[in-house]
């Protein structure tokens, strides 16, 4: 059973995956921490007739207490994106937050598996490897970029366009990263075939890109996307803790190529080169990436050109992270 760490849990999407994480079975011990609101979560969550414990955890002098003894932390701190605001805008905020939280997490559960939700995930999870390699610590197998709210986005959407399909059972592969352009969903590898014209393809993989803008438009200044992050988070966790526990199971996370340097050949063949992080189908198991799940398949010409433009990006944005703790 597993001792988990919701770090920002008072927050849009604290909240509700908190909520979640609950009510997950393999879940023992949920420790939510935040700088402000955390102790009413806290005590309004754990009113939840199932048998995980839950302790909140309030400001940075009880942030270690939050990260001891646990196996997973979730970090969805910082602030959500406004309308206007880039991903960029939000580094600035968030990097400093992701590096204090990763911190603690090296010096008080050093093994523990982390997932970043913390935007702009491209650049935040280099932060937490910068930090995890200074302390001594770092384990590519274990520190994961949330991307699974692509994926399920990408599944939804196929749907919005094929009332016949499935969106709970289909599986779309979405490679590169977790921001506009450098998200590239797979739709010709999708598990149940489906037909789409040229136009189709190229709208749908434009409204999947960007469809946390629609989320942040629709909110109004409100926010931008908590629930259906919370529920992507909330799946991610799940996937984690069955594969802890044996099972094999398949989820997209945007990680340290060195997890699995046989197999990063493919994804490196295909355009990433010699970056250091990318999203890709992972196969998880006890130790975090027991490996990089294969594609089943040739990309589309349409769909290696994407990659292309994706690298780009994620060259810079993988730079802007590593730079930040290196000249801190």
């Amino acid at each position: 059973m597993v001792a988990v760490a919701v770090l920002g849990a008072a927050g849009g999407i604290g909240q509700p995956l908190s909520l979640l994480l609950k009510l997950n079975a393999n879940v023992t011990k949920l420790h939510l921490y935040d700088i402000v609101n955390v102790p009413g979560v806290g005590a309004d969550i754990s009113h939840i007739a199932t048998n995980a414990e839950v302790k909140s955890f309030l400001g940075a002098g009880q942030l270690a207490q939050a990260v001891s003894g646990i196996d997973l932390a979730i970090i969805p701190a910082g602030v959500p994106r406004k309308p206007g605001m880039t991903r960029d805008d939000l580094f600035k905020i968030n990097a400093g937050i992701v590096k204090t939280l990763v911190e603690a997490i090296a010096d008080n559960s050093p093994r523990a598996f982390i997932a970043v939700i913390s935007n702009p995930v491209n650049s935040t999870v280099p932060i937490a490897a910068e930090v995890l390699k200074a302390k001594g610590v770092f384990d590519p197998q274990r520190l994961f970029g949330v991307t699974t709210l692509d994926v399920v986005r990408a599944s939804r959407f196929v749907r919005d366009l094929r009332p016949s399909a499935d969106a709970a059972a289909l599986r779309v592969p979405v490679i590169g990263g977790h921001s506009g352009n450098t998200i590239v969903p797979l739709l010709s590898l999708a598990s149940t075939p489906v037909d789409l014209s040229a136009e189709e393809t190229k709208e749908l993989t434009h409204r999947i890109q960007f469809g946390g803008d629609e989320v942040v438009k629709a909110k109004d200044g409100a926010g931008s996307a908590t629930l259906s992050m919370a529920y992507a988070g909330a799946r991610f966790a799940d996937s984690l803790m069955r594969a802890i526990k044996g099972e094999t199971v398949v989820e997209p996370a945007f990680i340290s190529l060195a997890a699995d340097t046989e197999g990063a050949q493919e994804i490196r063949q295909l355009g990433a080169g010699d970056l250091e992080f990318f999203a890709v189908p992972v196969e998880l198991g006890p130790t975090g990436v027991k490996r990089i799940a294969p594609l089943g398949g040739e990309p589309s010409e349409f769909e290696r050109a994407a990659i292309g433009v994706a690298v780009g990006a994620l060259a810079t944005n993988i730079a802007t992270g590593v730079n930040f703790v290196q000249n801190a």
